[in-house]
């Protein structure tokens, strides 16, 4: 399977990626938060007419499924798994840290996403791949695993030093990777980290 069309709304920014017949399409825009519901659709149609292409020539559809935004990474996945119910094509789930690592790994790298409060979603690759299981961390925590040889990575400026990536670039090089298993497509499922702040609110209040 060679052409496909992949999404990132799991953040603040959203990408648009897609390939067909090895040109390459990207559409990336920085600051969405919030709006993700009313700008994904205009930016697939516009990338769709601009370039003369339509949802029919890809072979399969991605998505990045989290960690981030809980609401981001619902609209996502509830998007390509339209795309893919109306052409019958299959799915590839796509993590935040995918389009952060495979933008060029050297040595072990710890990919970092805001989750505020001091907080963070990181995920450690090597060049074999996943090295350090996604999870939920403090500051302290990050640096400790930066002490111990991870260099950080992230897609924007935090509150720890990091090197920057673009994750349009990063999702093309994540999907193109992951494609290559078969055993990487299947259904989307989001990943999340952890609790909802609707989730925590409600425990509070019990």
């Amino acid at each position: 399977m060679k052409n496909y069309l992949a999404i990132d709304t799991a953040n603040e920014y959203l990408s648009v990626v897609a390939k067909v017949d090895e040109k390459r399409y990207v559409r990336y825009l920085p600051d969405c938060a919030m709006k993700h519901s009313s700008t994904l659709m205009t930016a697939v149609d516009k990338l769709l007419k601009e370039e003369g292409l339509t949802l029919s020539q890809f072979d399969f559809f991605a998505a990045v499924v989290g960690a981030g935004s809980f609401t981001g990474i619902r609209i996502g996945i509830a998007t390509v798994k339209g795309f893919a119910l109306a052409t019958g094509k299959p799915t590839l789930a796509i993590t935040s840290f995918d389009a952060l690592a495979y933008n060029g790994v050297d040595g072990k790298t710890l990919c970092l996403i805001d989750a505020l409060r001091g907080n963070y979603y990181v995920c450690g690759y090597d060049k074999e791949g996943v090295c350090f299981a996604p999870a939920y961390l403090g500051e302290k925590a990050v640096l400790d695993l930066q002490s111990q040889g991870y260099a950080l990575r992230s897609h924007k400026k935090l509150p720890v030093e990091t090197e920057i990536v673009d994750p349009s670039v990063g999702l093309l090089a994540a999907v193109e990777r992951l494609s290559k298993d078969e055993k990487n497509f299947g259904e989307l499922s989001a990943l999340y980290l952890r609790k909802s702040s609707a989730e925590l609110n409600l425990e509070q209040k019990v």
